[in-house]
């Protein structure tokens, strides 16, 4: 979606007291300056005067449904209690994670043999989904007597995959000591890059870029990146039951970081699984959001947080089996919440009767599955399976990533029939359009209000707050005055009103006609430079003209996460919808609710008759609160996006997730909203077009 002119958004107050010639400003031009006497558009910093609200308002959302699952907890005072909780975990896990797909043949065939002294390793493809290929190695020890005990290992971020030395190393651990250990490749890393170009790198990024690109767009049809991720490690399961050397009363999984969380979300889909061990990823949702740690699309399960899942509920789903944390002191997963999930299983496993099935490791250094983890993890599954006594990892001697190569040219995407996310992704697309009904205003009203997970809206107006007038900063009138409406708590949205006047109080009632401008990012930034607002105040100079800043943009876009991050793929607009997803209340949501309730504000002092006029990203929120707002008589939309099947059916997208909703495209689409407005007297304007 097209974006304002961001260059103002990079100057610092220092840049700003120069003058163009690179010599001090004189005191008074430096007061005048401060004091917001000045109209060049570049002379501003943008405002940003909530930037802590949106940070803090998720905080109080994670904190209040941890508090809903400890008193859960602290509920359970017998075994049946802990069965029932147990149970009921995995319920929600599923509802979580969404059914299975169906089981299709795995048409697993053996690439090439590796022969060494006490194991060997056979390079396997098999078909998770039809011509969806996954790459892996299979170590098999020698001299061993059959069936033996059997892992399957999952991969933390890592550019070769299965290849790389720390995944290598606990695999040939395990073959040394009398393990089956299958390790493969995840999507988006190793030989099974989705997004391949001329020299078979990644378009998109690696690990973290792949996987946000393609999961981010799945939830337009109803899909989750970490479902599908686990259904692979289920598949790589249902294949290494199928070899005659595994004892299937034995079977583990293990991994760190990303691979941390497939073990973690394994244990709640697969329950096949007689063993566990997550590295350097279970800690609890609350310490991630309060540490402000960005996590990938598969990393944050939909509708989690509303349902009272943490991480340890994850683990939870296996008990009463041996499962073991393994958390590093110096992590960025903060091994405080590491203590936290296992004090929680210490607990629940107490009440099972199995308070010796569940263990915590915390290794001295920083994130990886370093050697005291991975002993930690050999003696866990030793344990359980007494298949050795060996405390000390056995000598490892690292394969080049070309011996454990599966595929003839390095990447899956070359191979006769395969299939990328995207591809069944733009599938599902064109099957839940096709299967779509068309739909009357009051039915499109009521998807809408679904997907979005709109609340009731209070029938009194919302209090608001008058701040300074904010005199003239370039703006298409003299003076204005700003307004913190109250949208729901510890939530407002800041408004202007473009005045002739300087103003200190409550809006004037000047008539039932004004115009809202929802800006793209920044209403201060874009009365300066957008030109729809110049025409708008010269079409209709007696109307008066409010803009709206919703939460997370423009007066209270964050600088969390890190700085200068808004833009970025795992930056802070990113990481709060993300986990709007797993409050189960779409971020896109949230700012339309806050742009309702400003319409109410308005017609609370007397402007009932609103056009409303929505840019970029604040088109979307135009076309939701005019298809709901009986205040809303006109609606003009620039730079609006055609349709949600435009994004879930274009390979190289270019829409943030705050942008998006989850499963929007089996209820409706844009266009219907569209054909409803024409009643409203839509207009929809591009950056080309004439203004």
């Amino acid at each position: 979606m097209p974006r304002s002119n961001e260059s103002v958004y990079h100057l610092s107050r220092r840049q700003l007291l120069r003058s163009a010639t690179g010599q001090a400003m004189s005191l008074p031009i430096v007061h005048q300056l401060l004091a917001g006497d000045l109209r060049a558009a570049d002379e501003y910093e943008p405002l940003n005067r909530f930037p802590r609200m949106v940070h803090e308002w998720f905080v109080d959302q994670v904190r209040e449904a941890e508090q809903r699952k400890l008193k859960r907890l602290e509920e359970l005072k017998t075994k049946a209690d802990a069965e029932a909780y147990v149970k009921s975990v995995r319920a929600k896990i599923r509802q979580c994670f969404g059914p299975e797909p169906k089981r299709t043949p795995l048409n697993a065939r053996v690439t090439g043999i590796v022969e060494r002294d006490d194991y060997r390793i056979e390079n396997v493809i098999f078909e998770s989904r039809p011509g969806f290929f996954v790459t892996a190695n299979l170590y098999v020890p020698k001299g061993k007597v059959h069936p033996l005990p059997a892992v399957v290992g999952t991969c933390g971020h890592s550019h070769n995959g299965k290849a790389e030395t720390a995944y290598q190393s606990f695999a040939q651990g395990l073959a040394k000591q009398g393990y089956v250990c299958l390790m493969y490749d995840p999507i988006g890393q190793g030989e099974r890059l989705q997004y391949v170009d001329d020299d078979l790198k990644s378009r998109i990024g690696v690990g973290v870029g792949e996987h946000l690109h393609a999961g981010n767009q799945q939830f337009l049809v109803g899909d989750f990146l970490g479902m599908w991720r686990a259904w692979d490690g289920i598949r790589a399961l249902d294949y290494l039951l199928t070899r005659p050397e595994v004892d299937k009363r034995h079977v583990g999984v293990t991994g760190n970081s990303g691979g941390g969380t497939m073990t973690t979300w394994l244990c709640g889909v697969e329950p096949r699984w007689t063993m566990a061990a997550p590295s350097c990823f279970v800690t609890t949702f609350r310490r991630n959001m309060e540490n402000e740690l960005a996590a990938d699309t598969e990393q944050c399960p939909p509708q989690a947080l509303a349902l009272g899942l943490d991480h340890d509920d994850f683990l939870a789903a296996m008990a009463p089996k041996p499962v073991i944390i393994l958390a590093k002191e110096r992590d960025y997963f903060d091994v405080r919440g590491s203590e936290e999930a296992f004090a929680r299983l210490k607990r629940l496993y107490g009440l099972l009767g199995a308070e010796d099935n569940i263990g915590q490791f915390t290794g001295p250094t920083t994130h990886g599955y370093s050697q005291e983890n991975r002993e930690a993890m050999y003696q866990w599954f030793n344990r359980a399976t007494g298949v050795s006594d060996t405390k000390a990892e056995p000598t490892i001697e690292i394969e080049a990533d070309e011996t454990l190569r599966c595929t003839p040219d390095g990447q899956v995407a070359l191979m006769q029939g395969s299939r990328s996310v995207f591809d069944f992704t733009r599938d599902k697309s064109r099957q839940l359009t096709a299967s779509r009904k068309s739909l009357s205003l009051s039915k499109l009203q009521t998807e809408v209000v679904k997907v979005l997970r709109l609340p009731s809206r209070p029938e009194a107006s919302p209090d608001y707050r008058i701040w300074r007038y904010l005199s003239s900063r370039g703006y298409p009138s003299p003076h204005a005055i700003s307004y913190a409406v109250e949208t729901e708590p510890d939530i407002h949205a800041i408004v202007y009103r473009l005045t002739e006047e300087r103003w200190y109080s409550r809006p004037p009632q000047q008539g039932q006609r004004a115009v809202l401008y929802v800006p793209d990012l920044s209403s201060d930034v874009e009365l300066r430079n957008e030109p729809l607002i110049q025409e708008l105040a010269k079409a209709a100079p007696d109307t008066p003209i409010f803009t709206c800043d919703v939460r997370g943009v423009g007066e209270s876009q964050p600088d969390t996460c890190r700085p200068g991050s808004f833009h970025s793929a795992y930056g802070n607009d990113y990481f709060y919808a993300i986990h709007s997803l797993m409050l189960d209340r779409p971020y896109l949501g949230q700012k339309t609710f806050d742009l309702l309730r400003v319409l109410d504000w308005l017609a609370s002092i007397g402007h009932t008759q609103i056009h409303l006029v929505g840019n970029g990203r604040g088109s979307l929120l135009a076309t939701f609160a005019g298809l709901l707002s009986d205040h809303v008589q006109q609606v003009t939309l620039k730079n609006s996006l055609p349709s949600y099947v435009y994004v879930a059916e274009s390979e190289e997208y270019d829409i943030p997730l705050s942008s998006l909703l989850p499963d929007v495209i089996a209820h409706f689409d844009l266009p219907d909203c569209y054909r409803q407005l024409k009643k409203k007297h839509l207009r929809q304007v591009s950056t080309n077009e004439r203004q």
